[in-house]
Formats: C-alpha cells, structure tokens, sequence
C-alpha cells in the first residue's frame, strides 16, 4: 500500500514539473505533439509540404509564362456571295431565292478571337497571321481584365505571324527560349484562350503534353498561302481559339506559337503544331531594325508542269516546274533566268512540284544567295539568285 502511495505521489509530483515545465509554451500556442495548438502547427507543415510537392516544374512554368498571354479578338471584314433576298448563314434560304434572283457580293463585318503572347515590356504582341488578316479592329484583352486597341506592326502570311503593338503600362513580357535546342519528349504546355468568346474570362488555360515531333513539314490545303515547315509537333491539346497563343517548356520560356491541329472532329486529337520560336525572333529582330516586316522578292512565276507540258517541250518526265513569267530588274532576271526554263532544283532540293518549290525557298532572307538547278531547251544550267526586298506596292 505504501508502495502504491509512494508511485502515486511521484506520479503526481512529475505531473506538476511538467505542467509548470510547459506551460509557458502553451500559453505560447506551442508545445509537444500532445494537442490544441501544437496539432495545428504540425497540419500547417505537413500542409505546406504538400503545397510544396504539388508545385511542380509545370505549375511554375504557367505561372511565369502565364500573366503574358493575352486573347486578341478582331473583327475581320469578308466578302459573300449571297442572294439579296437570301440571310447571311442560312444556306438553304440563300441556294433557294439565288435560283430566282441571281447573286451579289456584299461586304460582311464577321467577329473572330484568337490568342496572344506579350514579348515585351512596351506591348509588343506576337499572334498567328491567320488571326488578325482582314482585321478592321484588333482588341487585347490581358490576364487583369484590361483592355487595349492593337496596332498591326507588320504580318508575314508564309510564316502566319503577326506583330501587334499596344499601349498600356505594367506589362508582363514572356521570356522566349531557344526552340532550335528542342528534346523530342520534353514537357510541352501550351496557353491559350480557347472558346475565350463563349467563356468571358481573360484567364488562359493550360494544356501539357511533350514534344512529340520536330521538323514537321505539312502539306498545305488549296487555297493557303501560308507554307508550314519545321513546325514543332505537340500532344499538348490545342483547341479553337488557341491560334497565336505560346507553347511553353518546363521552364517557361516560349517555345513555339500554337497554330493548328490535324483533326477529325475539330477538336483536339493530340496532333498540334506550333511554328518554332527562332522564327519569330527572325521577324521581332526585321521590325526592330526596319520597323517592318520586310518581304522577299525573287520575281518570278512557276507553273506544275503537266504532261502534255512535258510532251510539248521535249521533257522525259513531269518533275521540276517552268518558269511562266520574269519580272523585269527582278533577282531572277539579273541572275538570267528565263522563261520556259524548268527549275528542278533549288540549294540541292530536288523540286517535284510548286509545294516543294515552296518549302525550297521558305526561309530564305533577303541577301542570301539561292542557288537554281535548271533545264533550258534540255541542257542543265545552275543559276544564282540574290534574294532582295520586294518593292512597294
């Protein structure tokens, strides 16, 4: 009995030091792991710790390239053929009075919203050509709700990129990276403001995806003009109303500028391109240094030749393309190119038809020599045409 007195006694005792020992730190809001105030502390670090795992090199790299993506929306005028007693969008109206009334062309103000990247502090925005040709009214809107009017500082159609300018303060400028050091497999995001008009909020979303591919060249629809070469190809979704907005790295730097997508539906199948990065730098440096985009002039025309073509001038095959027409004082006719010659290669790029006379030249700048591999009345004849700025319209 004793015994159990005396183990009670100083079990009482210990109990008092410890309270005596930490109360102080509980007054404090501290203490061991035993409860109250010390429980909410350890759930505030394990919390922290998982914030921490959660922010991944993805989560960073939206939120630095992020702020810089903006929605440009634009009014583009186009031209209809419609019947005058038809309505605009309605086919079956329109086939049915056009066989009573015939037909007119009218001017028609169509709405369309596409993305955009802020590469630098004074509002200097890149986007796709194809989003702002035949604009009337460019308007941007940033990540804060602001708006502001956009200015077209040049536009290059076979690179469908575009420059716009605007004017507003405090703004986020994106960093560009290198797209020429690209790793098929990387981490891909890419930004933008899809379905931006339906959603009414100036936030872009985020897709991720890698690299799937690089130097992707794709064959163009009749009736493009631009011509799509070395495009970077991303499983990144990209969806209608990302055109013109970044594809970014793991460490956020712009990569690429989202531009189409092969789809059978429309919507996303995980077969994006993006026009590689190196490529707007080359037309940010022409608008820094001319205040323009500068054109490049060869000045001629070609033409597929045909059999009946190939027939008439003693050709074999049909490969290569004839020469229609040179212009006068053009770099084609100081280099003596004319017409009837067949181009069958171009910087030892065999040519088969007009895309791949294209896809030969795409690129080039002005200055650079190219060098023409050609028949002329069956005889070959290598010509070298120096690429010149073409004159004002």
């Amino acid at each position: 009995m004793k015994l159990i007195a005396a183990i009670s006694i100083a079990a009482f005792v210990g109990l008092a030091v410890a309270l005596v020992t930490y109360l102080p730190d509980l007054r404090n809001g501290e203490g061991s792991s035993g409860g109250g105030a010390g429980e909410v502390r350890e759930a505030s670090s394990a919390d922290d710790a998982i914030g921490s795992s959660r922010r991944s090199a993805i989560v960073l790299a939206a939120e630095q390239a992020g702020p810089a993506v903006v929605s440009v929306s634009v009014t583009q005028t186009r031209v209809v053929r419609a019947s005058p007693y038809g309505r605009f969008g309605d086919q079956h109206f329109d086939q049915f009075f056009r066989g009573f009334f015939g037909e007119r062309e009218y001017v028609q103000e169509v709405p369309s919203l596409g993305s955009g990247v802020i590469i630098s502090k004074d509002g200097l925005v890149v986007t796709n050509e194809h989003v702002i040709r035949d604009a009337t009214q460019i308007k941007v809107t940033l990540t804060d709700g602001r708006e502001a009017s956009g200015t077209l500082v040049g536009s290059e159609s076979d690179y469908d990129l575009a420059l716009v300018k605007i004017d507003a303060k405090d703004l986020p400028a994106a960093k560009l990276g290198d797209s020429d050091g690209l790793i098929i497999g990387e981490w891909a995001v890419a930004i933008g403001n899809p379905f931006g008009f339906l959603l009414e909020d100036p936030h872009p979303s985020v897709t991720v995806g890698v690299i799937s591919a690089l130097h992707r060249s794709i064959k163009t629809q009749e009736g493009t003009v631009a011509v799509y070469k070395d495009m970077i190809q991303t499983d990144a979704a990209i969806n209608p109303g990302n055109s013109g907005g970044p594809l970014v790295n793991s460490l956020g730097e712009v990569i690429g500028i989202n531009t189409f997508i092969i789809s059978n539906s429309g919507g996303s199948m995980g077969i994006g391109f993006a026009i590689p990065v190196n490529r707007v730098k080359h037309i940010v440096d022409e608008v820094a240094k001319y205040g323009r985009i500068r054109q490049i002039w060869v000045g001629l025309l070609v033409q597929e030749i045909t059999p009946m073509i190939a027939h008439s001038i003693g050709l074999d095959d049909v490969m290569g393309v004839i020469v229609t027409q040179v212009d006068s004082g053009s770099p084609a006719d100081k280099a003596g190119m004319k017409r009837y010659d067949v181009i069958v290669e171009v910087n030892k790029q065999p040519i088969r038809n007009i895309e791949s006379a294209k896809k030969a030249i795409f690129g080039a700048e002005i200055g650079d020599r190219l060098q023409f591999g050609m028949l002329r009345q069956g005889k070959e004849k290598n010509i070298a045409v120096v690429v010149e700025e073409a004159p004002a319209k």
